[in-house]
């Protein structure tokens, strides 16, 4: 892997050949990978429960990268990032900025996926001076309804699918619909598509340590949203399992600046993923809006 001051290297134009880098964070090596213009805003990208850098769809990497900076990386403890996994949102979140410090940014936007949601909402509450603008997908707020039952739902659905010998992903991220199977296999075909200088899987103690952040995340009292006075956009499908999609309701209706994108039909948790062209183009639009 190349470290973050090592000698510059061609720009990839896809996700899946962008090479792994990593950067020192405080004696500890974060791995990240970065696509995209080299001007402007850089997106900052948060990943959901049990993912590594091969898990965000390349569709939605890549289209955003056509008018952004996209950086994704592995917070402590996940994939091939060093140390270990925290067990509260606050302390992702507290790496995470760590993180972006390292990388020289003084200036993010951020695109946070269910449990990425939660760590980009805390360090645009803790740190508004590093955000601009925020994208919460397939997310809720602390103490939102349901979510502290991901940790059930996720055990129950990783039996599933071993029993069924398929992934997780299909369960947990799509409807139980014709159009939500075909559109899990799509991604997961998608998932593929980089076969070289793959990532590592999460480690069994990371995944541990993520699902008791989570279900103390659903168990705190609700959040004062009022503190993030960034604009916001909200987005999900309109069958969220994990994440049920009242919090999108919620979400958007309690921050000062949200906006709430059409719920995408016969979509769950991966809504993002199943609808990667409307995501993005709508992503861009709100990221690229006036202030």
């Amino acid at each position: 892997m190349n470290a973050a001051r090592s000698s510059p290297t061609p720009t990839p134009t896809s996700y899946k050949d962008a090479p792994t880098r990593s950067v020192s964070v405080r004696g500890v090596d974060f791995v990240y990978r970065q696509l995209g213009p080299q001007d402007g805003v850089p997106l900052i990208l948060l990943n959901h429960l049990a993912a590594v850098l091969d898990n965000w769809d390349p569709r939605v990497v890549d289209g955003l990268a056509t008018r952004r900076r996209v950086i994704t990386f592995d917070n402590r403890g996940v994939g091939a990032s060093g140390g270990s996994t925290p067990d509260t949102i606050e302390a992702m979140a507290r790496d995470a900025v760590l993180f972006i410090r390292a990388l020289g940014l003084d200036r993010v936007d951020l695109l946070g996926l269910s449990m990425g949601g939660f760590i980009a909402q805390v360090i645009a509450a803790e740190e508004p001076q590093l955000v601009r603008r925020l994208i919460l997908a397939g997310t809720g707020p602390a103490g939102g309804p349901g979510i502290d039952k991901v940790t059930a739902l996720t055990l129950r659905d990783t039996l599933k699918g071993a029993l069924t010998r398929q992934d997780p992903k299909q369960f947990l991220f799509f409807t139980d619909t014709e159009s939500g199977r075909r559109a899990g296999r799509a991604l997961l075909e998608r998932l593929k598509e980089r076969t070289e200088d793959r990532d590592k899987a999460i480690s069994l103690s990371s995944f541990r340590a993520q699902l008791k952040a989570i279900r103390r995340w659903g168990l705190q009292p609700p959040a004062d949203l009022s503190r993030i006075a960034h604009p916001v956009l909200v987005a999900n499908g309109e069958s969220d399992r994990m994440v049920p999609s009242e919090n999108t309701f919620d979400l958007a209706a309690r921050l000062p600046r949200g906006e709430l994108a059409p719920l995408y039909p016969d979509a769950g948790h991966g809504g993002i993923f199943q609808y990667h062209d409307e995501f993005v183009a709508t992503a861009l639009e709100f990221l690229q809006s006036p202030a």
